[in-house]
């Protein structure tokens, strides 16, 4: 409430009082009910105060129907293919089939034909006068958890579709129409944490896999907001549930490592369990986590080598920071004439190969001698020009780490 309004609400009491005072003597005699002829009983004022509590206790009880009522309409799909039958027939004449979906044979066809078992309904976004909750056009929880399942499997997964940017612009859509149906459902339990730790999975690891792509072709700001929009529901959805659920650990680590600095995911953290908090990803996730916030750049490169690789994958959009705080500390410290750095031991420091070590350096305008030695000079250390710097280039910290692992087994959890 503000100021003005108090004021205003003060000085029209005082405005009352004082007209009350000066025609007090004008003022009729009241008389109350009690002193009218016909006036109720003490008896009735109860039976009257009586019926009004039932009728209050009746209005409770409409209010308490009309919730459950608007609890019973939350639409239940009960589309038991991965593309409603309509959607199918209307993308068909409408040449929209994507052509991961083509039925094989009609590629090259005027008018492609659809595949029922390759099919995934695409996202749509909300418009005036469409019907979003007709229940034959959305997918109960199981039926959309397979068409997860297969997104993974059979397209993210697969070695003969390609580029990956277009297996991952494709998945990533599909994804968005998953979430669209159980955000209409209202879905939640073991099928939506289900879904939700593959979806938050899929794009962490796409935001390594296509770091460095052309904006036409990955956008990582968008991917950004649905990775925490994903990560967030699944972090209510823990919250929310009974019992500690098996993946807890790694999302809740996963969520710190991807956010380093924010300090509403590190209240996040602090407010956990225990048991859960003093587990080893967390713990792990914390240290870097301080060392982030106390910009030491050594201990954090340190800490990432007991990393997994999708932990990894999660972090890796902090390590261009990371290695151009290392770099300007050190041309700050070691600023002198008569002081040389060994190479081999600088691109230990940054987690890089010797070569690559060499070519950052000359990015922030570090030199490096003939005798593959670093002369530091806080006068000559300089910002990269935009573009200039590829983080893409410099990636071996995290590729070492994903040696066999298949990208199905990063994404459904079994690394």
């Amino acid at each position: 409430m503000s100021d003005t309004f108090l004021l205003d609400v003060t000085e029209s009491a005082d405005h009352c009082v004082f007209e009350s005072s000066m025609n007090r003597r004008r003022a009729p005699r009241r008389i109350y009910h009690s002193q009218r002829r016909g006036a109720q009983s003490e008896g009735g004022w109860r039976q009257r105060n009586e019926e009004q509590g039932q009728g209050k206790a009746q209005v409770r009880e409409v209010e308490e129907s009309r919730e459950q009522q608007g609890k019973e309409t939350v639409p239940r799909g009960t589309c038991q293919t991965m593309c409603p039958a309509r959607e199918l027939r209307d993308r068909e004449a409408q040449n929209r089939l994507h052509r991961f979906e083509m039925l094989a044979g009609t590629e090259r066809d005027r008018l492609p034909k659809g595949d029922p078992l390759r099919a995934v309904k695409e996202y749509s976004r909300p418009a005036a006068g469409k019907d979003s909750t007709n229940p034959t056009h959305l997918r109960p929880p199981a039926v959309l958890l397979k068409a997860v399942c297969y997104l993974i499997d059979d397209i993210a997964a697969s070695t003969d579709l390609h580029p990956w940017t277009e297996v991952y612009s494709f998945v990533f859509d599909r994804l968005r129409g998953v979430k669209q149906d159980m955000i209409i459902q209202r879905v939640s339990g073991v099928d939506c944490v289900a879904i939700l730790e593959r979806t938050v999975r899929f794009l962490i690891y796409s935001s390594y896999q296509l770091c460095g792509e052309p904006l036409r072709l990955y956008d990582p700001r968008i991917n950004d907001m649905h990775l925490q929009e994903n990560l967030s529901w699944l972090l209510d959805c823990y919250k929310t549930g009974t019992g500690l659920n098996p993946n807890q650990e790694e999302f809740q680590a996963l969520g710190l490592l991807y956010n380093l600095g924010s300090a509403r995911v590190a209240q996040h953290i602090m407010e956990l369990p225990e048991r859960l908090r003093s587990s080893p990803a967390i713990s792990l996730a914390l240290s870097i986590n301080q060392a982030f916030l106390e910009r030491n750049p050594v201990r954090l490169l340190r800490l990432s080598q007991r990393l997994n690789f999708l932990q990894s994958c999660a972090l890796h959009r902090h390590l261009v920071t990371c290695r151009r705080d290392l770099l300007l500390i050190y041309s700050h410290g070691h600023s002198s004439r008569n002081c040389r750095f060994p190479l081999d031991r600088m691109a230990q420091l940054l987690s890089l190969e010797t070569s690559l070590t060499n070519q950052l350096c000359q990015v922030y305008g570090v030199e490096v001698n003939q005798d593959s030695h670093v002369v530091f000079s806080k006068t000559t250390f300089t910002e990269p020009e935009q573009g200039k710097l590829h983080c893409k280039l410099y990636h071996n910290i995290v590729a070492e780490k994903q040696s066999d692992l298949t990208i199905g087994r990063i994404i459904h959890g079994c690394s």
